[in-house]
């Protein structure tokens, strides 16, 4: 897949089945937008092309929000390749950007550069200063230069999959109902850092981690089955997220514990972790060795889901 990360750098296409959008967390609805891409454009013999965002609009619109994203850039691009789109323009937003006009934005941009046979979006898809560009939008100015599909949303339980549903699912930690919305495990890429070495000291050592992207969505505190990524290797573990209340400690932690890994070796390095499943609540015992004991159960409980997860790789 190429991949553009300034308009100016694209070598300018015809006839190609195109598609806009942030297109966060790439979920399962956002997978039906990009299937009918791929797919026209195969029968077309034509290039499918993804346009998209970094960051998301809503970190330069809605500063004070704090938005948190589901996918980092990387990674969507990662997607986007498997899924076999051919070319992916990721526009660098910014103030000056958000500003362009829909019209400009369909006219200096997509037409110009990707001379689109088709324009293929979600049915509730909006692009362009002041959200004005729309499916109706792209239809009354295509003046015969393009076909504009709309592709409805995909539900389930009688709701509509949404980035902003599923982000309300991580928070509230429910993680295995988020990824299978996602259409993928949920979990981000982090940096290792040194920890204080509580975990080794309860026999559970454990390697403390941060997210690669500050503007990560961070599931809600607590103990959760997991797993590292770590090169070509998976690793199971469990992962505790939060304020470790037994040693009234106040720093907010995460740190993953491996079943069958060292981690004494990861210091700096970058690995992805996936939330699995939640377990429990943190909370607060009375000793070390009520934690211990409650870490064993955990550990027991983890132990007995990895073969169906392993059923999955």
């Amino acid at each position: 897949m190429d991949v553009y990360r300034c308009i100016e750098d694209v070598q300018p296409m015809k006839n190609t089945v195109l598609t806009i959008g942030s297109f966060d967390g790439l979920h399962r609805g956002h997978q039906e937008v990009i299937h009918e891409v791929v797919t026209t454009a195969r029968a077309l013999e034509q290039k499918s092309v993804v346009v998209t965002f970094d960051p998301h609009p809503k970190h330069i619109l809605m500063p004070k929000d704090g938005f948190e994203i589901l996918m980092q850039v990387e990674k969507k691009m990662e997607l986007l390749e498997f899924m076999g789109i051919d070319t992916a323009l990721v526009i660098p937003f910014d103030d000056k950007f958000s500003q362009t006009s829909a019209q400009d934005f369909l006219d200096n941009v997509l037409l110009k550069y990707f001379e689109p046979s088709h324009i293929i979006v979600g049915y509730d898809h909006r692009f362009g200063h002041n959200r004005e560009g729309d499916s109706e939008f792209l239809t009354n100015s295509k003046q015969g230069r393009y076909e504009v599909d709309v592709v409805a949303g995909v539900g389930d339980q009688d709701v509509i999959l949404s980035s902003t549903r599923i982000r309300n699912l991580i928070r509230d930690g429910h993680v295995q109902r988020a990824s299978f919305e996602l259409g993928w495990q949920f979990g981000f890429d982090v940096t290792v850092v040194q920890g204080v070495g509580r975990g080794r000291s309860l026999n559970f050592p454990t390697a403390n981690f941060v997210p690669e992207n500050e503007a990560q969505l961070l599931p809600k505190t607590g103990v959760y089955f997991a797993r590292a990524m770590i090169e070509d290797n998976i690793y199971y573990g469990m992962c505790n997220i939060g304020y470790r209340p037994t040693f009234e400690e106040k720093d907010f932690v995460m740190e993953i514990h491996l079943f069958d890994g060292e981690v004494d070796n990861l210091y700096g390095e970058t690995l992805e972790v996936q939330f699995l499943e939640r377990i429990r609540d943190e909370r607060k015992f009375d000793n070390a060795d009520e934690l211990i004991e409650q870490l064993e159960q955990d550990k027991r409980f983890c132990e007995s889901r990895i073969n169906l997860y392993k059923e999955e790789e």
